[in-house]
């Protein structure tokens, strides 16, 4: 199912910001091994940085995190990140409750999405959506969680295509035993 693009009249300074937001190991791993996403919750049951859920208005995901958070679905993964749309060339033959599927293209999907933010920020999802959107300078900003954990093999932070994408630090926050860094991405002028 796709929704309309948001009306002409709304400008960019009406809309929060794409945000790639990630929970990443020390060693760069989005997913453990087999895609494993439990240690994650494990970190962040406890709603260390509710700054960010505050500031969400939705989330853009590709289809395998979906599937993932899914299954993970029977843990408490309480999450508000407003409408959750998710990117996908296979939607479901079934509609799922609070999901929207997009089949467009990204461009489309993360204005779609953006729209249903109400201003609020737009989070990015899952490593191939995520590296898409860098590659065609959608994004804004790059959130990360970083983890007191090593894997040594899962899903990388991002993919091999996405290629250089430089950034700007702007704030370190400790919470715990969890250091979230966030990045402005540099846009070409």
């Amino acid at each position: 199912m796709s929704l309309p693009l948001p009306p002409v009249h709304t400008s960019m300074s009406d809309m929060g910001k794409v945000v790639v937001n990630r929970s990443m190991s020390l060693d760069g791993f989005i997913a453990g091994p087999g895609g494993r996403m439990d240690w994650i919750v494990e970190h962040l049951r406890d709603n260390p940085f509710p700054e960010v859920e505050a500031a969400a208005g939705a989330m853009l995901i590709g289809r395998g995190t979906h599937e993932t958070a899914r299954q993970m679905s029977a843990e408490d993964t309480s999450y508000d990140g407003g409408p959750v749309f998710v990117l996908t060339h296979r939607p479901p033959e079934e509609p799922r409750p609070g999901v929207t599927f997009l089949s467009c293209g990204l461009e489309e999907a993360v204005a779609t999405a953006r729209a249903a933010a109400g201003g609020k920020d737009l989070e990015v999802l899952g490593a191939d959506l995520a590296s898409q959107c860098l590659r065609a300078g959608l994004v804004d900003e790059v959130l990360v969680y970083v983890l007191p954990v090593l894997f040594g093999d899962g899903v990388r932070f991002s993919t091999p295509e996405l290629g250089r994408v430089d950034l700007e630090p702007f704030a370190t926050t400790q919470s715990g035993p969890i250091t979230m860094l966030r990045f402005r991405v540099r846009k070409e002028s």
